[in-house]
């Protein structure tokens, strides 16, 4: 008999089913003023995620839900200044903020869905970037 296993539902931020191959999706956990909000980006077989906080201007980086890549979804766009950003390691590659990193979230993949890893503290996380 197999024993189901207990997912912590706070944590998951989607099904990695809802994320195209080559594609991102953004996501927010808690509430409140300073929610954890970020998004996650398909590299190959894995899977990243990054707080949606732009280095260079501190704004979030899509204009538009859950637009976050290149028309070719080959690197991470910030909308407001055109930055462009690794999608593997989030180092910005062209732009005002060249050299520099976005945030990286710690994630898991627990039974098909996409989760912040145990040893992320949300509530922290979002506060260092508020």
């Amino acid at each position: 008999m197999n024993e189901a296993t207990a997912i912590d539902v706070e944590r998951v931020i989607c099904r990695l089913d809802d994320i195209e191959v080559s594609g991102a999706r953004g996501f927010t956990i808690g509430t409140g003023d300073w929610p954890l909000r970020g998004f996650v980006v398909r590299v190959n077989s894995e899977v990243r995620g990054f707080i949606n906080h732009c280095p260079h201007a501190g704004h979030p980086l899509n204009l538009r839900p859950h637009r976050f890549l290149t028309a070719d979804s080959a690197l991470i766009v910030c909308s407001s200044h055109g930055a462009l950003f690794e999608k593997a390691t989030g180092l910005c590659i062209a732009g005002p903020c060249a050299g520099h990193y976005l945030r990286a979230v710690p994630l898991k993949v627990d039974s098909g869905f996409v989760m912040l890893a145990d040893s992320v503290d949300a509530l922290a996380l979002a506060a260092a970037t508020a």
